[in-house]
């Protein structure tokens, strides 16, 4: 077969460190299924829901095995906290875009997030 040239499902735009286009904004099914919901859950974690999470963690320190009876009232408050957050289309678009933000500057860069905090 002369002349026929083998075409590849490899993107043609690898960006300058061949990690992809950091320019490209779609989204793969992980990206969406597992490591933005992910990041969702941290934020909420951690900036929206801070005083429930808190709440519900000094309960589990105080009452160790008997959490799950002792605790459903902080634990139902967490929930409720996270999951409003977790259906708010605000919320999601917001860690979305940060997701593509960080995404992009590591196929710019190839220098991860946690690498950048950990380097300065």
């Amino acid at each position: 077969m002369v002349g026929v040239e083998k075409t590849s499902h490899i993107e043609t735009n690898l960006g300058p460190h061949g990690l992809g286009d950091p320019d490209d904004r779609s989204l793969r099914k992980v990206e969406t299924e597992i490591l933005i919901p992910k990041k969702m859950r941290d934020k909420a974690k951690a900036e929206n829901c801070l005083s429930e999470v808190k709440d519900f963690h000094k309960c589990c320190k105080e009452n160790g095995v008997l959490l799950v009876m002792k605790c459903r009232k902080e634990n139902n408050k967490m929930k409720e906290c996270l999951t409003h957050w977790y259906r708010n289309p605000e919320f999601i678009s917001k860690c979305t875009d940060e997701y593509l933000e960080e995404r992009s500057e590591y196929r710019r860069t190839g220098i991860k997030k946690k690498d950048k905090i950990m380097k300065v």
